[in-house]
Order: C-alpha cells, then sequence, then structure tokens
C-alpha cells in the first residue's frame, strides 16, 4: 500500500491539504449564512462537528510530533464559537502545509505508534495519518453539509474536481498542467 514519495512529496498529498483548506473555507462562508435564530439547532451542529475536527487534528499533530495529546477527549462539552473555531481550523491547515513541506522522503513511511483518546492503542505511518486528517475533514464536512439543507443553505460544491477545475481552468480545455515539482499546491500555482 506504498507509493513512491516523488509521486506523493510535493504532489497528491499538498494539493489535497490545499484542497481541504480551501473546501473549508467554502464550509465556514455557508455556516456564517444560516439564520441562527431560525436554525439554532443547525448551527449549534455545525459548530460541534467543526469542534471535532479540529481537535482530532490537534490530536493527530501531537501524534506526528511525539508530544503529548492536547485533549483527553475528540469533542467538548462547551464548543467554542464559530469564529474562533474557524480560526484554529486554518492555524491547523497552516500547520500541515508546512509540516507536508518539511517532511522528509524517509519519513512518510515511518510509524508512529500512540493513543487513542479512547485509550486504545494506535500505530499509523505518517502517510496513513495525513491521509486519516484528510479523509476526516471531508467526512464530517458531509455532515455539515446535512444541516445546512434542514437551515435552507444551500451548502456548497466542495468536491475535489471542482477545486482543481477553479484552480487550473485549462482542464475545461483539456489541458492537463504539467509536472512542475516546484510549482507547490495547486493554490500556489
Amino acid at each position: 500500500m506504498t507509493s513512491s514519495v516523488a509521486g506523493v512529496h510535493g504532489g497528491l498529498f499538498d494539493d489535497a491539504f490545499a484542497y481541504k483548506r480551501w473546501a473549508m473555507q467554502r464550509t465556514l462562508e455557508a455556516i456564517r449564512a444560516v439564520d441562527a435564530r431560525t436554525f439554532p439547532a443547525s448551527v449549534a451542529f455545525a459548530r460541534q462537528q467543526l469542534n471535532h475536527i479540529v481537535i482530532v487534528e490537534e490530536l493527530f499533530r501531537a501524534r506526528l510530533l511525539g508530544e503529548a495529546p492536547p485533549h483527553a477527549t475528540t469533542n467538548t462539552a462547551e464548543v467554542p464559537a464559530l469564529e474562533a473555531l474557524a480560526m484554529r481550523l486554518e492555524a491547523s491547515d497552516q500547520w500541515y502545509a508546512a509540516h507536508l513541506a518539511a517532511l522528509a522522503p524517509v519519513q512518510w513511511e515511518q510509524a508512529l505508534r500512540f493513543r487513542f483518546a479512547d485509550g486504545r492503542d494506535g500505530c499509523m505511518t505518517r502517510r496513513e495519518i495525513l491521509f486519516h486528517v484528510l479523509n476526516h475533514a471531508t467526512y464530517h464536512r458531509g455532515a455539515i453539509g446535512h444541516a445546512l439543507d434542514l437551515a435552507r443553505v444551500p451548502h456548497p460544491a466542495d468536491t475535489y474536481t471542482v477545486f482543481i477545475h477553479q484552480h487550473q481552468p485549462g482542464r475545461r480545455e483539456g489541458a492537463l498542467p504539467t509536472a512542475d515539482p516546484d510549482a507547490g499546491p495547486l493554490t500556489k500555482r
């Protein structure tokens, strides 16, 4: 289940985390459009999901750094305000982008042992952790999309296909981007 780092570092994972950041920004904009007085449950649910996303990202960041877990659970009884969550999510996205840029090729398959918040032991490679962080956020953005539907706010078109075609409009004419290892994530091209 491994692939060459040349095809990952500076490539698909960088693009995937740029996509994650873009999609989260679109989700936050949609949540801000919800009439909180009419649909308080939708806003509360969206905030709870965002809180869970960022706590899990912070837990996995600590695991990647070999640090003590910053949280005992994967959610909190008191959920921060939307803008506080937005700032933490942005900081998390920036950290993961920097972490990707700093990873040496040999580190991608390094196995890391840790304890999950439920007390069970875990072991994952850095690549698997990074994939999980991406997948986890996508799953919970989907749940937020349902809350937006209930609040009669259109949820954003936030798929990877929309992202790459927005950032590389030449794809609409059939032009794939050139393989430039120094180009960086799609948002910087």
